[in-house]
């Protein structure tokens, strides 16, 4: 799924990862403060049972995602040793809690600056309506990737005339109808389709009944740029007001402005039909259906995909402690850093709520087997 996921607002201009107009969660430790960026061992490790709140996680959903985890062809390691120990997903939470107590030490990630708080954030599997052909002249397309764009790495181009050139930004893409022909769906809401290019994947409810899966397949190889920082930019919003759900209200409030607006986010996403059945979720970047509160997308060049983790933030709108064991099974353009990811909360309006609020600062430890 997850190549593109980000927040609407990306990182705000000024402002520090996991900074907050609310009050921090408790200190990180003098030994994890001190850690070098991306170096876990620096701080030392700590046993599983010592983790703030591990004994009231109820590891309600875990078995199930290490388990998934484990039926891929080749695991990522270490699991492929790991997998033969783990304990059935019919067997009880205690007996979960008390092999990964055994087996696993937890190890403080540190930022660049080696600080071990950071900044959480979420991202949902949005449900939108739409159609296999166009019904109405206020729908807007999500595109198959184009037959004419050729890759390498990152860079994504089209051969002009015999010259190569980049391929072209969004504001292009949608003003000339570079892609006319290349539609996989039409979605009703054109908002909610601009965001569904920042989450990644979601259903789509057809007008038969049925619902369409979709998901990544690749993207035009341009800069992302958060629509939240062109909002500011203009005045339009105050940088202690942009999130998601804002961010919406506005596009909805202003449609004179809106398709300007998002035009300012040159980065544009294409999509493919995705086989996964209705009851599980997307696939993540490590092709493994996400688990809504156990998948979470992170940084590969410092947390290993599929490594189990440790967060300890809290939840957005009540403030509530949330601390809870989770899988690298994701990753996106904006989640960069140690101390940063990005959790899945699932389908429905509340995840949709929840993850559009999400921006709390946070720590996050590795669980290395022993």
């Amino acid at each position: 799924m997850a190549w593109l996921l980000a927040v609407a607002i990306g990182p705000l201009p000024g402002t520090a990862l996991g900074q907050s107009t609310r009050a921090a969660p408790s200190a990180p430790t003098t030994a994890a403060r001190n850690a070098p960026a991306g170096d876990a061992s620096a701080a030392g490790p700590i046993a599983v049972d010592e983790l703030p709140g591990w004994q009231r996680d109820g590891l309600d959903g875990l078995a199930g995602a290490l388990a998934r985890q484990c039926a891929l062809r080749s695991p990522p390691q270490p699991w492929p040793a790991l997998c033969p120990e783990l304990p059935d997903v019919s067997a009880s939470t205690d007996a979960l809690r008390a092999w990964i107590e055994r087996r696993f030490q937890a190890w403080p990630l540190a930022g660049e600056n080696g600080d071990a708080l950071g900044l959480i954030t979420g991202y949902h599997e949005p449900v939108l309506t739409g159609s296999r052909e166009r019904e109405s002249p206020g729908q807007v397309p999500l595109y198959r990737r184009p037959a004419d764009m050729l890759s390498e790495g990152n860079a994504r181009w089209r051969i002009v005339d015999g010259v190569r050139r980049p391929y072209p930004a969004r504001a292009e893409i949608e003003r000339f109808g570079l892609l006319d022909g290349q539609e996989l769906v039409w979605l009703d809401d054109p908002v909610e389709a601009f965001f569904l290019q920042i989450q990644g994947s979601g259903r789509v409810g057809l007008r038969d009944g049925t619902t369409l899966r979709v998901g990544f397949a690749d993207h035009n190889g341009q800069a992302y740029r958060a629509i939240g920082a062109e909002l500011i930019a203009r005045g339009a919003l105050a940088r202690e007001q942009v999130d998601a759900p804002a961010i919406k209200a506005w596009l909805r409030a202003n449609p004179a402005q809106a398709t300007e607006v998002m035009r300012s986010n040159p980065r544009y996403i294409f999509f493919r039909e995705l086989p996964t059945p209705a009851d599980a979720g997307p696939p993540g970047s490590l092709g493994v259906p996400l688990t809504p509160m156990r998948s979470v997308a992170t940084d590969p060049g410092f947390v290993p995909p599929g490594a189990l983790l440790y967060l300890e933030t809290r939840y957005p709108d009540d403030q509530r402690p949330l601390a809870r064991a989770m899988l690298s099974q994701d990753r996106g353009a904006a989640i960069v850093g140690g101390v940063r990811a990005d959790i899945f909360f699932g389908a429905g309006e509340q995840a949709e709520r929840l993850a559009g609020l999400m921006k709390e600062p946070g720590r996050i430890w590795l669980l290395r087997p022993r």
